[in-house]
Order: structure tokens, then sequence, then C-alpha cells
């Protein structure tokens, strides 16, 4: 399945994702949340995944590197301070929370089958080949880096 190695962007597969949490809100069992829960919690999640989503790209903005994640081979730094101190992936990671927020918020229980599956499409197709480019272009420095922060948290 080579095939579709950064392929898809992630936000296409953000979007796909949400539209199907979207459609499986109809289905019982429901997430037994009220109104103002639904807002909190989801938007909760909603926000932090944003927040987690704006800190990564200010970062990659202020190293000047690519923010396109489909042209790994184009990153002239790795960044590793700010959010990336703490997960290599806070881009990624702000996706998934973005999704359990949609999931609350559509109180869709089956939706969240999804979010482990987004995770394991993103790692797959996106994160794995990212990071098999950037050991090539970067080398100790980046081997180091993988070694020392963790993908997700």
């Amino acid at each position: 399945m080579k095939f579709l190695e950064l392929k898809i962007p992630p936000p296409v597969v953000l979007i796909t994702c949400a539209i199907a949490i979207f459609l499986l809100r109809g289905f019982e069992p429901r997430l037994p949340l009220n109104y103002t829960f639904k807002a909190l919690i989801g938007g909760g999640f909603i926000f932090l995944g944003l927040s987690l989503d704006l800190m990564g790209l200010l970062a990659f903005q202020k190293h000047h590197t690519t923010m396109n994640p489909m042209a790994p081979k184009n990153a002239s730094a790795i960044v590793t301070d700010g959010i990336y101190k703490y997960t290599r992936n806070p881009q990624y990671l702000g996706l998934c929370l973005n999704l359990v927020g949609w999931c609350v918020i559509n109180l869709s229980c089956y939706g969240f089958i999804l979010v482990p599956a987004f995770i394991k499409y993103i790692e797959t197709f996106q994160i794995k080949p990212e990071e098999e480019i950037l050991r090539a272009k970067f080398g100790t420095v980046y081997e180091e880096y993988l070694e020392k922060i963790p993908r997700w948290f």
C-alpha cells in the first residue's frame, strides 16, 4: 500500500472522517449529553486541537521550513523547540483532538471508531514516510530527536 504514502493531505483525511462522523450521528447509542455539555466538551477538544495545530504551524514558520505535509523533502530544519519539545506531531495530534470534539458535538458513539482509524492511517501513510525522508536528510540530529520526543504525547 506504499502508493498511499504522502498522497492524501491530512486535512482531506480529517474532513473525510468528519463527514463520516456526521453521517453516523443518528445511530444509537448516542452520547448522553445535553446541548451545553456537548458544546463545552466538544468545543474544548476542538479548541485544544486547533491550538496544537497553530502552535505547530507557527513553529515551522519561525524556523522558515516547509509547512506542506506532502513534501517533507523540502524541510530546511528540524523543529525541536516550542510544542515540538513535547510531541513530534502536534498538528496530527491536533487533528485527532478535533475529531474527538466533533464526535462529542455530534453525540456519535460510533464516530469514536474513526479516531483510531484516523491515527492508524496518519501513522502509516503520513508520519512514517515523513520520518524516513527526514532521517535520510538530517541523519543523527533527527535520530536523536526521535529517541527523545514521543510521536503523539
